[in-house]
């Protein structure tokens, strides 16, 4: 089917957008022409997240609208909504092809197969059988300075209310020969950062023979010259160990900037979560971290409203997070999720408590944000610039500092990837901004 209009969209997290990615690659590479979603294609391909029951209506709100945007198209289905639940996405009239979260290395070939249109194909392993991460390199993220990389797929630790094991997997790692291979593709085609991601990123290497870890990644991509910073994406406190300290603080391209998913800052809500850690562990990491790098910037995921939880452990959750003085706060009201032990669990808490649990803890977030932010005023920073919008004579761009706050300045000149240097003269909750000084050395 070469020549023909291939439209995707992706819903949920940065790893289906990498594998969203991946995918639009193989059908570029058969010849196939990308057009944006939702414009009228010949191929539709949706992505689809399982996380949260949003999640799910969205996923199955992109399929419909798909199917009405073109009813001779081939509609296909992939990603973790399409792992989980295929019944229910074969039960949508006008669905071709549903394809999990393995295999999706065959999706042209699947999709070139198709003859018979009247019953839909499904093209869903059991995920626990995996054992091999599967290989879908990428070139390129369009528009962007910085690019994600997927080292790590799968997960063992089996959450109280996730649904991701089920979707994903058991735990993969992608050999470490392969990192270096497309990391230094994404250099070659200007990126100056790359964001290691996972599903669950922190036991990357411990299934490779022999077995491996995230510092001898951050080490190795070190050595790329034309490589700026490495950012790691979500880690668990219980795998931040002495050896990964040292190698952020004696390798100056990995970012002092960490996502420590904390979810409950009560012990007992933990233990139900079944989260490997207690509050006092998660404050033990925290204090190693800024022993050995004062300026780390660490946000956090917090679930509010799981089953249980009382106004007391919600309030020393409230308590914790303010103690922490976490930079970003990405707060979540628990959803039931089908399948997952939490779904079962006695004392559901009504969507109302939910919901002004939520609004306290995003305000709290809002207000460490906005004091994390405030103490840049009078630094100069370094901006790695990443979009630009018109204003006035000059352009006002946005980039991110290693730290991962968003910077805004004018520039006269540049483009995506350059980095300067910064002087901040004031902060909001969402970021800074200033004046650029100067260019950094070796900068055009």
């Amino acid at each position: 089917m070469p020549n023909k209009k291939v439209a995707f969209h992706t819903l949920g997290c940065k790893l289906n957008q990498y594998d969203t990615q991946s995918l639009m690659e193989l059908f570029e590479q058969r010849g196939y022409s990308l057009v944006d979603y939702p414009e009228v294609a010949d191929i539709y391909v949706i992505n689809t997240c399982t996380v949260t029951s949003s999640g799910e209506r969205k996923s199955r709100q992109a399929i419909n609208r798909s199917i009405r945007a073109n009813q001779d198209a081939i509609i296909v289905v992939t990603g973790c909504y399409a792992q989980t639940s295929p019944g229910e996405i074969i039960g949508i009239d006008g669905v071709d092809l549903v394809v999990g979260t393995q295999d999706r290395s065959q999706i042209v070939d699947l999709v070139e197969g198709i003859e018979d249109r009247s019953q839909p194909q499904v093209v869903v392993e059991d995920i626990f059988q995996a054992r091999e991460f599967e290989e879908l390199p990428i070139t390129e993220f369009a528009g962007r300075a910085r690019a994600t990389m997927k080292i790590q797929e799968g997960c063992n630790q089996f959450c109280a209310y996730c649904k991701i094991p089920y979707a994903r997997g058991p735990s993969r790692s992608r050999s470490l020969e392969a990192i270096i291979a497309e990391a230094r593709r994404l250099v070659s085609r200007g990126f100056k950062e790359i964001v290691l991601t996972g599903i669950h990123l922190g036991v990357y290497g411990h299934d490779l023979q022999p077995s491996t870890n995230l510092a001898a990644v951050i080490r190795a991509l070190h050595e790329i010259e034309d490589l700026a910073r490495i950012r790691l994406g979500s880690i668990d406190a219980p795998e931040i160990d002495a050896e990964l300290i040292d190698t952020l603080v004696h390798y100056r391209k990995a970012c002092p900037h960490l996502h420590i998913p904390l979810q409950a800052g009560d012990n007992e809500v933990l233990r139900r979560m079944r989260r490997p850690y207690t509050v006092q562990d998660y404050r033990d990491v925290v204090q190693r971290l800024r022993a050995h790098l004062p300026d780390v910037a660490i946000t956090t995921d917090i679930i509010v409203g799981f089953p249980g939880e009382t106004e007391a452990q919600f309030q020393r959750a409230l308590d914790f997070v303010k103690e922490t003085g976490f930079s970003r706060l990405h707060v979540f009201r628990y959803s039931p999720r089908r399948g997952t032990a939490a779904a079962n669990f006695p004392q559901q808490i009504p969507a109302q408590t939910k919901n002004r649990r939520s609004q306290q803890m995003i305000q709290l977030g809002k207000e460490l944000s906005l004091a994390f932010h405030q103490a840049y005023i009078g630094q100069r920073v370094e901006v790695l610039w990443e979009e630009s919008a018109a204003h006035r004579k000059m352009e006002l761009w946005e980039g991110h500092i290693p730290t991962y706050v968003k910077v805004r300045a004018e520039r006269q000149r540049g483009e995506s990837g350059d980095i300067e240097m910064v002087s901040i003269e004031g902060a909001d909750q969402e970021g800074i901004w200033g004046k650029v000084v100067e260019e950094l050395p070796g900068q055009t």
